[in-house]
Order: structure tokens, then sequence, then C-alpha cells
């Protein structure tokens, strides 16, 4: 097998849907298995950003609003998103004021992934934010949050209770507690040498 070999083919697409965040475009396919059927895509203009926070005393912050698509309330940590052809860490220092007001000095680039590959192109970006200051938070008008800053390990009791569902955050946060373990926190080191 050809992992570099697209195995669909494309007969026809049309644009179902589009505005500032998202296109939707669906896709008439004929599968790997020869089999004719339709295929929706969604393509997202932002790459989605998210950013730990840690003190020299391992307390994270946690950002609690409620989300439209869920119809819930969700505590998750900073959050925002970036234009795919800008640059990522200057639009998570941008996220991490916006929310929190908190301001970095040490910045550690964790992780990229795909949110939800089977039917987006979402791509997904997580920082690690140490050296913090605490600053005036500018949340978007749109935004309605809750900031609380909580011990990493009560951030991390969350994921395993169920409580944080964002798979942003719960990637952050399990990244985070293997660092811990294996020793490999930035903070971690500074610690160890001073």
């Amino acid at each position: 097998m050809n992992e570099t070999v697209n195995p669909w083919t494309i007969l026809g697409e049309k644009e179902i849907y589009e505005n500032p965040w998202i296109k939707v475009t669906e896709y008439d396919v004929v599968n790997p298995s020869g089999g004719k059927g339709i295929y929706g895509k969604v393509h997202f203009k932002n790459n989605a950003l998210a950013i730990i926070p840690l003190d020299e005393e391992l307390n994270t912050y946690l950002v609690g609003q409620y989300r439209f698509p869920l119809e819930s309330y969700s505590w998750e940590i900073p959050e925002g998103g970036g234009l795919a052809g800008e640059d990522s860490l200057e639009s998570a220092k941008r996220e991490l004021r916006e929310e929190t007001g908190l301001v970095a000095t040490q910045w550690t680039r964790l992780m990229d992934f795909h949110l939800s590959n089977s039917v987006s192109d979402e791509k997904g970006i997580i920082y690690l934010a140490t050296g913090l200051e605490q600053k005036e938070a500018m949340p978007e008008e749109t935004e309605q949050l809750v900031v609380k800053k909580v011990p990493f390990g009560e951030a991390y009791k969350m994921v395993e209770d169920g409580i944080i569902t964002d798979s942003l955050a719960v990637a952050a946060l399990q990244r985070v507690k293997i660092m811990m373990l294996q020793g490999n926190l930035p903070i971690q080191k500074q610690v160890k040498h001073d």
C-alpha cells in the first residue's frame, strides 16, 4: 500500500455553505472500495490555538464559558483561533492576553494535531506559557468568560473526572502531566537550577 496515493476519486464538488470561519463542501466521490457516494468536508479558515499557562507554583488558569454548539457550559484552557497564514505564536499570545490578561515570557510549542479528521481539516496547536505576569483581560464582545486559577493537579483531575471534555484542553493537560512525570517541564528545569 502506497501511503502517498489518494484512494478516493472526486467526481464533482459543490460549496454548500461559507461564513468567515468555515466552508462546507460536498463531494461526489468513488470511495477506496469502488462505491459511489458523497463526502462532506468542513474547511476551517483558522487554526485552533490553545495555551496552558503554568506559574512557578504549578497553578494553571481555566476559562469557563457556555458553548453554543454543545448547548452546555465548558471548562477549558485559554483558546482561540489564528488565521492559517498568521504566526501561530503571536496569535496564541494575543488569545492568552485577551481571555486571561496573562502575558508570558517563555513559550513552548507542545503539539500540533487534527481535531476531527474524518469530517474537517481543522488543525490544533497547543502552547505552554510560563514566566507569567498578570495584566488586564480584554475578551471579545461575544465572550462571557469566567477565569479561575487552580492547581495543575486539580485541572488534571477535572479531565479524569470528565468535567473538562474540550479536546484541546484534554490533550494539553495530559501532555503537561507527562512532561511533569518525565521531569521535562521548562519550569521544573528552572527550579532545579535555582
